[in-house]
């Protein structure tokens, strides 16, 4: 700890890097089929990364059929970039596709300092950030199981704040059997404990409900990962971000057991999950709708 009360994160820690340490492109497409047509309602679309210091978007395009009579880029409640768009008519298919090449530039994610109340937990947020936090830091309604949960990582770690994020993520990565489910929301965490198994999704809100029961702000993430093994994904990614004075929303990614580096790239985030969604819309119409989608990670 240095004079101004503040504690490495890590002892080890380099400095920022000024480069890109992995270039990464997706390609997706997502397509609905309507059994018969139908009046489409306005849809909220969040598939454009994030720009930040973690990672910088090279280009970034989107396509959307049949094109829209309107459309307008903005931030949602969550400062992430989201494009509303509206259209007339009847359709019987709407297709959205975005392509795009980001850098990744957080090549130690534990390259920063913890300010003075956030060593140990639990931890003493600002009080000019603690009611901007507030949203992501709830936890009513958090149940025994996941209480349990955290209250052993933090016993692990000696309730030192750095350490329990350390020890919380490889606890669930241990902890739970990986699935896939393309469909559906998160499972509550308390369901995926009992079951011992779960999604991205799903192992990402455990994470996040644990991160919450001992004071930590933290959020849920949607975005993509680029895996050597699995150059083509066929579907999005999920983790969890933890704000951390000093260091800012901190990436962990607990279906890999590890804190996020740089083979992801973030599109949005938010308190819930449905505020992450990258496609949100209705329409109006009988007919039944049939979701396809595609997905291509390449890194480099």
């Amino acid at each position: 700890m240095d004079r101004n009360g503040v504690r490495a994160a890590d002892a080890s820690r380099s400095r920022p890097q000024a480069i890109a340490l992995m270039r990464i492109s997706v390609t997706h497409s997502t397509v609905y089929r309507y059994a018969s047509p139908v009046y489409l309602e306005p849809h909220t679309i969040r598939l454009r990364p994030r720009d930040d210091g973690a990672q910088r978007l090279s280009s970034f395009a989107m396509e959307i059929s049949p094109l829209p009579v309107g459309q307008a880029e903005c931030l949602d409640q969550d400062g992430n970039v989201v494009v509303e768009a509206w259209f007339e008519g009847l359709i019987s298919e709407l297709t959205v596709r975005t392509m795009f090449t980001a850098e990744t530039l957080r090549a130690n994610p534990f390259a920063f300092l913890v300010r003075r109340g956030m060593a140990e937990l639990p931890p003493q947020y600002s009080a000019s950030v603690y009611a901007e936090l507030s949203p992501y830091s709830l936890d009513a309604g958090i149940g025994e199981p996941v209480r349990q949960l955290a209250a052993a990582a933090a016993a692990e770690a000696g309730s030192r704040t750095v350490d329990f994020l350390s020890a919380l993520n490889q606890k669930v990565y241990r902890s739970l059997q990986y699935v896939t489910r393309d469909l559906g929301p998160p499972h509550p965490p308390e369901e995926t404990l009992a079951e011992g198994q779960g999604s991205c999704r799903d192992f990402a809100m455990v994470f996040v409900a644990a991160c919450r029961a001992v004071g930590l702000a933290a959020r849920f993430v949607s975005g993509y990962n680029c895996c050597p093994e699995h150059p083509h994904q066929s579907d999005m990614h999920a983790w969890a971000e933890v704000y951390i004075e000093g260091g800012g929303w901190r990436a962990y990614d607990p279906s890999a057991g590890l804190a996020v580096s740089t083979s992801h790239v973030a599109v949005a985030a938010a308190a819930a999950p449905a505020l992450a969604a990258p496609i949100v819309g209705a329409y109006r119409g009988a007919a039944p709708a049939k979701m396809e989608f595609a997905i291509s990670v390449l890194g480099s």
